[in-house]
């Protein structure tokens, strides 16, 4: 130690020492940030970092030896060989390359350890190659011992610099890492120095090939000191970049950990690079490594748990199949009772990413959105775009197997009055358990519908003859038309039906429905709560009834209606005492059309409404001018009185006629009283405040309950003429005309009879009481130019009517 101590501070220059220490420092630090950039990469990029790092650090530990080579007194006689020179260069940067590429290559200690042991062997080699490149005047002997512990302090202190850069790459390791190899280096090359012995021998001559020591000094200080500032710049370029580059990878590590969907992402050979942990998770991989894996592997070991299903090798051949010919695919797998959709995307260069999301909730949405497409909300049958699908199916099935089938179209009886009187959520629970009786009544292979409203319709498959259809509409109708009890009210309702049958009505879904519908209106004509066939000509009669709805929309426009007039006599004094009011339709090609013909019609399509205001407005007007002891009747429809505009339309027609309210007459039947009798009620005794009169038209046609007379003073009952007619032949027509009657006196209500077409039904209504008749006995209705000659003589026009 004494002699090493002795030859640095007696035989150097401590100021080229100094400057051979600072070029050692600067290699060295340029080394450890070299060493770590190239542990941070792979592949060739790691090949050219080691490659760049074993240059500056041979470089730095050849200038180092030799400008303290410079400071070295007893050098400074001699000069260096160039071709030895220049193989410790080689020696310096070649032992160096094989110490950092082992120490580079493993995480474990022992390796890094070794690495550094030989990158302080390649120390040894260049120090000892370059002392042989020393040519002096005198022989040069060595302490071996000193030498020995030369060797291994630089092993040493290298060995422990790359251990300690290893383990972190930061700037204390950093700065640790570099004192330490500065160390090795120095500690060696002076160590060295001090077991050199040199005794003179003028007989030795420098050689040709030589270079003075200061000239090889500077050179090769100049030479390291700018590879080294470039290596270093590089490394700090590079750690710059990568520290940029590391916040990316951060921000996008954070969004890969934070996607709703797993992602993987596979080489050619199907090996794992990158994955998020939502695809771990989602696969219940968590508790594997995964990253270099082969997929093919990790499938087999999932297979042979019985957590996958079908061929491992199979399937992902198919998908290296389909990355390598740049196929994207999805598909979707169902792992651990969830639905997962992977979508494949090829990569240039080989591989492919696969993108996992669990579409479970999603399917369960869009299943229950189709069925709600596709189904009643209310019932959950299907609606009518689901048995469209049905019908159409069941057409293939029957044509192909030679089957009948029948479409049946249902339409409930009464339920709108129902749905009026005691509310909509009652209408609803009326047709969900319609909807259950249905589908309990039909067969397997059948399906029920509901259309809309109060439509229903049943598909029957599978039976060849007319009489399984006949059978099942007969027990629908049975079925439907039991008592329901709802809410703690029973209802009762009823339902008609009409049936198309396929081939023998047609094929074609379309037409079968409108087939079907249209023995629905014929069942709905007959009296309803029964079921009726299609038959031909009731196609015919639907377009007539169809063209008649046309031209009875048109009739309103273009004024084709008038109001008619037939007198009210008094059977004792035989004085007109008031007309009813007769709608007629002067049709411009038909010409006069009965009311029977229409007003069914404007009924159910709600054109009464306007008829009925027309005829009041227009009565009353015409009243108006009549002499004031003579009323007007006015029939009321049951739609009208449904009117929440009825009383308005009253206060209107008489503002505008100037007519008095109590010589109008409002009649109506009892089918009224039948729609919400409380709601009734109220309409007719706001009427009746007004000043109008209320009466009782065909009273005993009807369900007759006495029970409306009790609940309402009305002022007159009109019996009709079907009772009238029949005075003379029947006893029963007598009796029922003296019991109405008598009951009119009784109530003080007046009663009048319809329908007198002789004088012997006269004198038999006048011997039993009646206080007023009505017929063509008096005069058919006429219009209302007529009424003056009706009020002078009233008889005198039955000749001509």
């Amino acid at each position: 130690m004494y002699q090493v101590l002795y030859c640095l501070t007696e035989e150097h220059d401590l100021r080229l020492v100094a400057l051979g220490g600072a070029v050692c420092l600067l290699a060295s630090a340029a080394a450890i940030s070299l060493f770590h950039r190239a542990r941070a990469t792979r592949g060739l990029g790691r090949l050219a970092w080691l490659g760049l790092d074993a240059a500056v650090s041979g470089c730095g530990i050849w200038a180092t030896h030799f400008i303290a080579m410079l400071a070295y007194g007893p050098g400074g006689a001699g000069a260096y060989n160039i071709p030895v020179t220049i193989l410790s260069l080689i020696f310096a940067i070649s032992v160096t390359f094989v110490g950092l590429s082992i120490a580079v290559s493993s995480l474990r200690a022992v390796w890094i350890l070794l690495g550094g042991a030989i990158v302080g062997s390649g120390v040894a080699a260049m120090h000892y190659t370059g002392m042989a490149a020393l040519e002096i005047p005198a022989r040069v002997d060595w302490i071996g011992s000193t030498v020995t512990v030369s060797v291994l302090s630089g092993i040493f202190f290298a060995a422990l610099a790359l251990f300690v850069a290893a383990r972190r790459d930061d700037l204390f390791h950093a700065l640790a890492a570099t004192a330490l190899l500065t160390v090795a280096i120095v500690a060696h090359h002076f160590t060295a120095m001090g077991a050199v012995l040199l005794t003179p021998d003028p007989t030795l001559a420098i050689g040709g090939l030589s270079i003075p020591p200061a000239s090889l000094s500077f050179l090769t200080a100049s030479a390291a000191v700018a590879i080294i500032a470039i290596a270093l710049v590089a490394a700090l370029l590079d750690r710059r970049a990568r520290g940029e580059l590391g916040a990316q990878q951060m921000v996008l590590d954070t969004a890969l950990e934070n996607m709703s969907q797993g992602l993987c992402m596979f080489d050619a050979d199907g090996k794992i690079i990158l994955f998020n942990e939502r695809y771990a998770a989602m696969l219940r991989r968590t508790d594997i490594a995964l990253t270099g894996r082969r997929l093919v592997d990790i499938l087999r070991d999932e297979q042979a748990k019985g957590q996958w299903q079908g061929d491992a090798n199979d399937f992902f051949a198919r998908l290296v199949a389909d990355a390598r010919e740049g196929r994207t695919t999805t598909d979707v797998v169902n792992r651990f009772g969830r639905s997962i959709r992977v979508v494949n995307q090829p990569m240039q260069g080989g591989g492919w990413v696969a993108t996992f999301e669990d579409i479970t909730e999603w399917l369960e949405a869009q299943a229950k959105i189709s069925h709600m497409a596709r189904h009643d909300a209310l019932t959950s049958l299907p609606n009518r775009v689901l048995f469209h699908e049905q019908l159409e199916q069941g057409l293939r099935r029957t044509r192909s197997a030679g089957d009948q089938l029948a479409v049946l179209c249902l339409d409930l009886d009464h339920f709108k009055d129902i749905n009026d009187s005691l509310g909509h959520p009652i209408g609803d629970a009326l047709l969900r358990e319609v909807g259950r009786r249905l589908t309990a009544a039909v067969g397997e292979s059948d399906t029920v519908a509901r259309l809309g409203g109060d439509e229903f319709a049943v598909v029957q498959i599978g039976r060849s003859e007319e009489a399984a259809a006949r059978s099942l509409a007969g027990r629908l109708v049975e079925v439907i038309s039991a008592p329901y009890e709802i809410d703690g009210h029973q209802i009762v309702i009823g339902v008609s039906i009409g049936i198309s049958l396929s081939p023998q009505d047609s094929s074609n879904p379309d037409e079968l429905l409108k087939n079907a519908d249209l023995a629905l209106y014929r069942a709905k004509a007959d009296g309803r709560s029964t079921y009726r066939f299609f038959e031909t000509g009731m196609d015919a009669r639907a377009q007539a009834r169809r063209l008649l709805e046309m031209d009875l929309r048109a009739a309103l426009q273009r004024d084709e209606f008038e109001a008619y007039y037939q007198p009210i006599r008094d059977v004792v004094s035989g004085r007109v005492v008031a007309f009813e009011a007769l709608l007629r339709w002067n049709h411009p090609q038909r010409g006069l059309i009965a009311p029977i013909d229409f007003i069914p019609l404007a009924e159910e399509t709600g054109l009464i409404v306007q008829l009925g205001e027309f005829v009041l407005r227009s009565a009353c007007i015409d009243a108006a001018t009549w002499p004031d002891d003579v009323d007007l009747a006015v029939n009321l429809s049951p739609v009208q009185f449904k009117n929440p505009n009825l009383i308005t339309s009253v206060i209107g027609a008489l503002a505008a006629s100037g007519l008095p309210a109590r010589r109008l007459e409002l009649e109506i039947t009892e089918s009224v009283l039948l729609q919400n009798s409380e709601a009734t009620l109220t309409t007719l005794h706001e009427l009746r405040a007004l000043g109008v009169r209320i009466s009782l038209d065909d009273f005993g046609t009807g369900y007759s309950s006495l029970s409306y007379l009790r609940s309402f003073p009305f002022d007159k009952i009109k019996i009709d003429r079907s009772f009238v007619s029949e005075l003379a032949t029947r006893e029963d027509s007598m009796a029922i005309i003296r019991a109405v009657t008598g009951l009119g006196r009784s109530l003080g209500i007046v009663t009048t009879a319809e329908g007198v077409e002789n004088d012997a039904q006269l004198e038999l209504l006048r011997r039993e009481g009646c206080n007023q008749a009505q017929g063509y006995l008096f005069s058919k209705p006429r219009p209302a130019s007529d009424v003056a000659i009706m009020l002078d003589r009233p008889r005198l026009l039955r000749a001509s009517a």
